[in-house]
């Protein structure tokens, strides 16, 4: 029978500089499909407790997904998993781009490096041969001109993944990048690959990926292909901002269908929610203190998505993406082309810092891509050090001059060229918001704004307190990417799993910040399933599209074989959640230590704005959330009769 995994991962020793080829047995496949689910399994098993991030214990994983290259739609995404530097457990970080299926194509399902490299170094597999490389003429380089090189060298069809020069400067908020600064940005795994001297992997194999069923994979294909093509007019970006300000209102709205968001992304990618986001509630604004009054319509005009879609000269698709959200821009300066910025930059650069010029935008998206830095945590931590300055816990002394005030884009644009280069302030910053807030004192900790360590995302938990719960209590905190109460709207699991509850077609505000068990089960599911989804390498913007037009579970069984059931494929997502949870145990994260920030979860109330007077008490989501997956209430900790129960060493 022909699977959709390759059956084998490679391990590079970096200290010997030694190569190893593993075969996987099947029934880890069966348990964990590959992608996160593999990733976490070789590293809950391999990496020792008390091993130093940043030391030679720890194992950095290139994982790609089970459905990679199977004829499926959705599903290029690879994982990049660690022991996190910034949070000390569980790390990984989401990319698409085209290194998945390169990494199969070689003939592994991913490729694990521990050690550490004398001198740097680059892998280079080639026709199912690895050679460690000297990297000693990249090292320094950016990412983009070191994926350049590599190309020229290599050849263009090589797939490269690299780390900038803020992974070699060990900065715990960068990450890894491929496709000219697309990158795995979260959870400060760049740092990890700085730290074993491994400035790039290169890619260059032929081998062909099995699928079971293959006819059926394209039927299942064509099904999904209409769905992600039904027409949908959109009005003018304008109204967009209008719809946000009456949802601010309105008590009552709709459950949110995918089909809409689908129609935005195709046309805008994730820049089309930039202004309905801050009039709605949804972004952060000023350091999570200030709201959309702070900045109304006239402020986001400016970064409108009409104004950056503008900018667009094409579309840039992942690979197996039919949406294509994402896009490639003009610029001015030295920077001619560059990857239109996310919403997620966009906002942290932008409002969350009170800086209203797009173009700054625009050049500091490319630099920290370059660098490698994340530009969530980069704009997060930037904006930390703002009000910081403004409540003169920092001086002009601290900040080597530098009159850091809302919205002074000047200061902002040489701030973060600082903590790139780890320069005089930059060097405190750039290791994130409470590392900088444990140095500075004064009472700083208050306004940094994280989970477990880790800068929160712009999606304001106060406005859909499920972002709280999942930045709060997933084994990854400080995530945006596992779920939320929109996010379980959009996948509508209960059309395939019966015992989930069905949230109905109109939603009170007010019941959003119920406390109860349909919202833990909800919030559940989505951790299970994304756990799921990540094991496949699927797209989180696909599953927005609903569990009956984006055939996840249907395609796993044509691509295996399989007649399982949703529900069985559901346990191999609790299984690897419940193992992510356990890695962090046995590395002695205390869960209650990776809660929100008290002004993300509104501890203290806003006092206006969309947000007013809203609150989400994680001490009490926490027990309900913990209880889904056979976890003590009380610690967070897989029960050993949860573990014995999923087959968990």
């Amino acid at each position: 029978m022909k699977m959709p995994y390759m059956g084998k991962i490679l391990v590079v020793d970096l200290t010997r500089g030694v190569m190893e080829e593993e075969t996987i047995p099947d029934r880890v496949y069966e348990q964990y499909l590959s992608g996160m689910g593999l990733g976490a399994y070789i590293l809950y098993h391999r990496v020792p407790p008390g091993a130093d991030p940043l030391g030679p214990d720890n194992i950095l994983g290139f994982c790609s997904g089970l459905l990679t290259g199977t004829g499926s739609l959705f599903s290029g995404r690879w994982m990049l998993v660690g022991k996190s530097p910034l949070t000390g457990g569980w790390g990984d970080a989401n990319c698409g781009g085209t290194f998945s299926p390169a990494i199969k194509r070689c003939g592994y399902d991913a490729l694990f490096f521990k050690g550490t490299s004398r001198d740097p170094v680059y892998l280079y597999v080639k026709n199912g041969r690895a050679n460690l490389k000297d990297a000693g003429d990249l090292w320094g380089m950016d990412a983009v001109e070191t994926e350049e090189l590599l190309k020229e060298r290599h050849g263009a069809k090589a797939a490269v993944a690299v780390i900038g020069t803020a992974g070699e400067r060990l900065s715990l908020i960068s990450g890894v990048c491929n496709d000219r600064g697309r990158i795995a940005a979260r959870s400060g795994l760049g740092a990890v690959m700085g730290s074993k001297r491994l400035k790039a992997v290169v890619l260059d194999g032929v081998k062909r990926i099995g699928v079971h069923d293959r006819a059926e994979m394209k039927n299942l294909s064509k099904h999904c292909i209409k769905w992600v093509n039904l027409p949908l007019p959109l009005p003018p970006a304008g109204i967009f901002a209008r719809a946000g300000a009456l949802m601010r209102v309105t008590p009552v709205l709709l459950a949110q269908d995918g089909l809409l968001y689908r129609s935005i992304l195709k046309k805008w990618g994730t820049a089309g929610m930039n202004q309905v986001s801050i009039e709605m509630g949804d972004a952060p604004i000023k350091n999570w203190d200030g709201s959309n009054v702070d900045f109304p319509l006239e402020k986001s005009r400016k970064i409108s998505p009409a104004i950056i879609r503008e900018r667009e000269i094409m579309k840039y698709h992942c690979y197996s993406c039919p949406l294509g959200c994402g896009g490639i821009s003009a610029a001015t300066g030295k920077y001619a082309r560059i990857h239109k910025p996310e919403y997620e930059s966009i906002l942290a650069l932008g409002a969350l810092c009170m800086n209203e010029d797009l173009d700054s935008v625009y050049y500091l998206n490319e630099l920290l891509n370059r660098a490698g830095m994340d530009t969530i945590s980069a704009g997060g931590t930037a904006a930390f050090a703002i009000e910081c300055y403004e409540k003169g816990i920092l001086t002009g002394g601290d900040t080597d001059g530098l009159e850091l005030k809302w919205g002074n884009t000047e200061a902002l644009v040489a701030l973060i060229k600082k903590m790139i280069r780890r320069e005089g302030i930059g060097d405190l910053l750039a290791d994130g918001v409470k590392i900088a807030a444990e140095k500075i004192g004064k009472g700083s900790m208050e306004y940094a704004i994280q989970a477990g360590g880790q800068e929160l995302p712009m999606h304001d938990g106060r406005n859909d307190p499920g972002f709280n719960v999942h930045y709060s209590l997933e084994p990854a905190p400080g995530k945006h990417t596992t779920g939320a109460h929109l996010y379980y709207e959009m996948f509508q699991l209960w059309k395939k799993l019966k015992d989930l509850p069905n949230p109905g077609l109109f939603i009170t505000k007010d019941g959003k910040f119920e406390i109860d068990e349909d919202k833990a089960r909800a919030a559940a599911a989505c951790s299970t399933f994304m756990s799921l989804a990540n094991a496949a390498g699927m797209c989180l913007f696909g599953l927005f599209l609903g569990a009956t037009r984006i055939p996840t579970f249907e395609w796993l069984n044509a691509a295996m074989g399989r007649q399982w059931s949703p529900e069985e494929y559901m346990v191999i997502g609790e299984r690897i959640h419940t193992l992510k949870q356990a890695f962090n145990v046995k590395h002695g994260i205390e869960s209650r230590d990776n809660f929100a920030s008290g002004r993300a979860l509104g501890v203290i109330p806003q006092q206006e704005g969309a947000n007013k007077g809203r609150s989400v008490d994680i001490e009490k989501h926490a027990p309900l959330y913990w209880k889904q997956f056979g976890w003590d209430t009380e610690t967070g900790k897989p029960k050993p009769e949860t573990l014995r129960k999923l087959g968990i060493e």
